[in-house]
C-alpha cells in the first residue's frame, strides 16, 4: 500500500458505538433540525454576526415564528444553540458543525427519500432511478459545501506542485473548480466535462463570472462515451492534467468493463502526465468502537442505489493493473476519502 499522510482523528470519529436508542433517534431529529436551520439561513447568519434575534430574523425572511422557535428550541436541546430571550448564538459545537454542514445537506437534503425507502428497495417494491430518486440539487450543494470546507485547500496544495497548460475536469458540474484553478494559473486553459445539460449551461455562466470566456470551455458529454465510444471533445486530448472528484466509482459500475476504465482514461488523454482522482472509500472495519461522520451514510446510500464502492486497496490494485503509478494517496478532508495522485507508468 502506498504511503499516506497521517490520518486525522475525525477519520476515526467520535460517535461511540453501539448507538443506544436515545442517541440514534435524537441524532435523526437533530440532523433534520440542523439541515432546516441551514436552509433557512440561520446558521449562516450566526457565523457572520455571532448572534441573531429570532423575531426580527423571521420578519426579515417572512418565516413562521412559531416553527422557527421550535427548531431553535430543539437545537438548544441538542447543544448547538444557546438561547437568551429572543436572541440565539451558536455554542462551540454549533460553530464546529459549519465545517460538516455539507454532510447534512447531502444526507438529509439529498438522500432522505432513498434512506426512508430502504425496506421497499429490499422488497423490490421500489427501484432507485426508476420510481425512487435522490434530490440532485441538494446532493450537488452538499458536495460543494464539503469541498469548500474540507477539500479545496488540499487540492490547491497538490495543483501548486504541477505544471500544466490544459486542465480537464471530469464530472465538472458547473465548472466552478476548473475555472478557479485556471484563473489562478495565467496562461493555462481548461475544459469542464459533465453529462448534465443544465449544469453545462450554468457552467457557461460560471466561466463568464470568472472572466474566462474562450479560456475555459464547459462541455456536455458522457465520460463513458469518451472512454468507450470514441466520443471526442475538442482539445481534451491535449490535457496535461486530468482530474475528477467523487466520480470514479460511477465510472466503475459496469463489472464487464471495470478493469478497462483506467487504461481507457490513459488512452483518452494521451498527453496527460498527472491524474488527480478523488473518491471516498469503504471504511476499514478494524474493530474500533467509534464512528466518523459521513462514512455509514455514503456506504448505505450507494448500496441502495446499486452502485459498488471500493476499499483503498481495491483502488490501488485497479490503478496498478491499468498502468498508472500511484505517486501518493492524500487524505482528502471527508472521512476515508482520498485524493489519488497518479502518473502514467
Amino acid at each position: 500500500m502506498s504511503p499516506v499522510h497521517t490520518l486525522t482523528a475525525p477519520w476515526q470519529g467520535e460517535a461511540p458505538t453501539p448507538l443506544n436508542p436515545d442517541t440514534a433517534f435524537n441524532g435523526f431529529i437533530c440532523a433534520h433540525v440542523l439541515h432546516a436551520l441551514e436552509r433557512l439561513g440561520l446558521l449562516g447568519r450566526l457565523e457572520t454576526e455571532g448572534s441573531v434575534e429570532v423575531p426580527s430574523f423571521c420578519r426579515e425572511h417572512q418565516l413562521d415564528q412559531a416553527v422557527v422557535h421550535a427548531l431553535v428550541s430543539a437545537a438548544e436541546s441538542f447543544g448547538y444553540l444557546a438561547v437568551s430571550g429572543d436572541r440565539v448564538r451558536a455554542t462551540r459545537t454549533g460553530e464546529e458543525v459549519r465545517q460538516a454542514i455539507g454532510f447534512f445537506t447531502w444526507g438529509v437534503g439529498g438522500y432522505h427519500d432513498v434512506f426512508a425507502n430502504a425496506a421497499a428497495v429490499a422488497r423490490g417494491e421500489r427501484r432507485f432511478g426508476v420510481d425512487l430518486h435522490r434530490d440532485e440539487g441538494m446532493v450537488a450543494l452538499g458536495s460543494a459545501q464539503a469541498d469548500s470546507a474540507l477539500m479545496r485547500h488540499l487540492l490547491d496544495q497538490e495543483i501548486s506542485r504541477l505544471d500544466f497548460t490544459t486542465l480537464v475536469d471530469l464530472g465538472a458540474g458547473v465548472s466552478e473548480r476548473v475555472s478557479r484553478l485556471v484563473k489562478a494559473r495565467p496562461g493555462s486553459r481548461g475544459i469542464g466535462i459533465d453529462i448534465s445539460k443544465s449544469a453545462t449551461e450554468l457552467g457557461a455562466e460560471t466561466v463568464e463570472r470568472y472572466g474566462l470566456r474562450g479560456t475555459v470551455e464547459p462541455v456536455c458529454a458522457d465520460v463513458l462515451d469518451i472512454l468507450f465510444n470514441d466520443h471526442r471533445v475538442e482539445g481534451a486530448d491535449e490535457a496535461d492534467v486530468v482530474m475528477s472528484f467523487m466520480f470514479l466509482h460511477d465510472l466503475l459500475v459496469d463489472p464487464a468493463r471495470r478493469d478497462q476504465v483506467i487504461p481507457r482514461l490513459r488512452a483518452a488523454f494521451p498527453k496527460a502526465n498527472t491524474f488527480l482522482l478523488g473518491d471516498t472509500t469503504v471504511r476499514p472495519r478494524n474493530g474500533g468502537d467509534t464512528l466518523p461522520v459521513f462514512s455509514s451514510g455514503f456506504e448505505l446510500a450507494h448500496a441502495l442505489m446499486g452502485v459498488p464502492i471500493y476499499t483503498r486497496e481495491a483502488y490501488e490494485e485497479l490503478f496498478a493493473k491499468g498502468g498508472m503509478h500511484l505517486r501518493s494517496a492524500v487524505p482528502f478532508g471527508a472521512p476515508h476519502t482520498y485524493l489519488f495522485v497518479l502518473e502514467a507508468a
